[in-house]
């Protein structure tokens, strides 16, 4: 499976990247890591022109349900990356264990799945597991058979 990783735009930091990165790829997936502070639309052409097959954003800064929900309205708003799985897990908020309040926002602007922090990173592995493989489309200029 091929997966678009990245932070949500206003979040610097790189070693939670590196980790799923990581996690991900032990687990036999293809990871482009577009790395911290991606605005939402280079996002939207990454996904575009890669045809990952889910989209997965961390969040460590705790504003993953304020940029968060920007970038999947985004995402859903673009018909030709509107049909991809997003996931976002991190440190939403700033209020703790009242972060999860946040969690059902970002369903309902159009997350698949939202994990909060402190959640077990096997989650994203059995998340990844239950998704189709191989329904993106092709990359744009791609011709089917390369």
């Amino acid at each position: 499976m091929r997966i678009l990783l990245s932070t949500v735009s206003s979040d610097s930091h790189t070693w939670n990247l590196v980790f799923l990165q990581l996690l991900m790829e032990e687990a036999g997936h293809e990871v482009v890591n577009l790395g911290p502070c991606v605005p939402d639309q280079l996002l939207v052409e990454t996904a575009r022109q890669e045809c990952p097959d889910a989209i997965v954003i961390s969040s460590v800064n705790g504003h993953g349900h304020l940029d968060g929900a920007r970038l999947i309205r985004a995402v859903r708003a673009d018909r030709d990356v509107r049909h991809l799985p997003v996931l976002i897990g991190g440190k939403l908020g700033i209020h703790g264990n009242d972060n999860i309040e946040y969690a059902r926002g970002l369903e309902d602007a159009g997350y698949d799945e939202v994990f909060t922090e402190g959640s077990d990173p096997a989650q994203l592995g059995d998340w990844l597991a239950a998704l189709p493989v191989g329904a993106a489309p092709q990359p744009l200029g791609a011709e089917v058979g390369q």
